[in-house]
């Protein structure tokens, strides 16, 4: 995520594969707990970033056969010039998509209760994914799971891409592992589909859904309950635009086939027309309407490609940035807790005091002094989560608008694109009309 406008690199077709990189810098993170472990704010403090990092994800290849086989994706990183915590300018490793997502938990469960915005993996595909181990052969020569690993494999890109932006994860050992360390990393069990630690995640989230009910917070900050009403509003609309998006995707795609099938008809009725001139101009309108199906169709899949899963992106971006609002609500219902537990525990102290019972009194001003302290220490992570959260919707707005205009631009392109090649098509195909005796 960006810092300033001018820290945004201009990438073709939407695309962000210029990463900046602040030099390396001590992370430190914690979570919100009853050990009340102090919150540091950022590290880096977002400082100017100096190097360009580019990372691609190249190809992707199927290992094994089978229920046992696997699909490993090729992530390359390149530096113009060698940096501080890295040994080479340029590192090529294998990774598995369950790596991914190791990588993004490891992140999130660090960083999130901090008030940082960690982008979200692609979610699972179990259905897409078994179809891939069943393939007999090279995935290659099977077109339906040739292009469900190819989503796959853009969609893993902009996650890596995404992550390598935030100026504190870009600069996290984890990270840097992922991209440079060869070799297997640790399997990351607790990402299965159907594990204990499937169960428990499902579990944490239900529990969760059941906290946002129950924990109320009168915000009396008039910018977090603005751009909570924004982030609501934006979802929702980012959704419809997203279910919009996809029927204008089947649309086309319904039209192209139409237009196939039609020109195939049109064939039959060329192959019987005895009168010479007509048969070639009807011989010509097929090849033309065959043509636009194509066009239709690369369109179709450009829609697909550069407006949906933009879409999907945001929309689970989104729920990861209410995550972290929440973060801030769960902040100040500890501190809430530790201001009712410490006036009990000083009330406790003064009905020892009244009642002089001494040999309980040195417990009870400890158990005082312990939850003034716990207080302190929660209020403290309270404003420490509110500057971080403000940080952080800055860079996703800077983020977000950069990418949508980045988004906007492409897919314009491929709309005039297409537009232009119809225009010369239908051109090619008059003088043959003309031309009918």
């Amino acid at each position: 995520l960006f810092d300033s406008p001018a820290e945004v690199p201009v990438t073709g077709g939407g695309g962000l594969n210029e990463v900046r990189l602040t030099p390396p810098g001590k992370s430190t993170s914690a979570s919100f707990g009853p050990s009340v472990r102090k919150i540091s704010e950022d590290p880096a403090k977002d400082s100017n970033l100096e190097l360009h990092l580019n990372i691609d994800i190249e190809k992707y290849e199927k290992r094994g056969e089978g229920v046992g086989s696997f699909v490993v994706y090729k992530v390359v990183t390149k530096l113009p010039v060698l940096a501080s915590g890295f040994g080479k300018r340029e590192y090529s490793v294998w990774r598995r998509f369950s790596d991914f997502l190791g990588l993004h938990d490891s992140l999130a469960e660090k960083y999130i209760a901090t008030g940082r915005i960690i982008p979200p993996a692609p979610s699972k595909n179990v259905i897409g994914m078994t179809k891939t181990k069943m393939v007999k052969g090279t995935v290659e020569e099977d077109p339906v799971t040739c292009e469900f690993l190819e989503r796959r494999r853009a969609s893993l890109e902009r996650y890596i891409r995404r992550t390598a932006l935030h100026p504190v994860l870009v600069q996290d050992p984890i990270f840097r592992d992922f991209i440079t360390l060869e070799g297997e990393l640790p399997r990351a069990i607790q990402t299965a589909a159907l594990s204990v630690s499937g169960v428990r995640r499902l579990w944490d989230r239900v529990s969760d859904t059941l906290n946002k009910m129950a924990c109320k917070m009168d915000d009396n900050d008039a910018w977090f309950n603005e751009k909570q009403y924004e982030i609501e509003q934006l979802d929702d609309e980012l959704r419809k635009l997203n279910h919009k998006t996809e029927q204008l995707v089947n649309m086309r795609k319904e039209y192209a086939h139409s237009t196939e099938s039609f020109c195939k008809s049109l064939s039959m009725l060329t192959a019987c027309e005895e009168n010479t001139s007509l048969s070639r101009a009807l011989s010509s309108l097929c090849e033309t309407m065959e043509k636009i199906s194509q066009v239709h169709q690369d369109q179709a899949e450009k829609d697909f490609f550069i407006l949906s899963e933009m879409l999907k992106d945001y929309i689970a971006l989104i729920d990861i940035v209410k995550a972290v609002f929440f973060e801030r609500v769960k902040a100040w219902n500890y501190v809430q807790t530790a201001q009712q537990t410490l006036n009990k525990r000083r009330e406790y102290k003064c009905r020892l005091e009244l009642a002089g019972k001494t040999e309980r009194l040195s417990q009870a001003a400890k158990e005082v002094d312990e939850w003034s302290s716990k207080l302190t220490t929660a209020e403290a992570n309270f404003e420490t989560i509110s500057k971080n959260i403000q940080k952080e919707y800055k860079r996703f707005e800077l983020h977000r608008v950069h990418e949508f205009k980045q988004m906007l631009i492409h897919l314009l392109e491929t709309i005039a694109s297409s537009q232009q090649q119809l225009a010369k098509d239908w051109e090619k195909f008059i003088p043959e009309a003309k031309g009918i005796l």
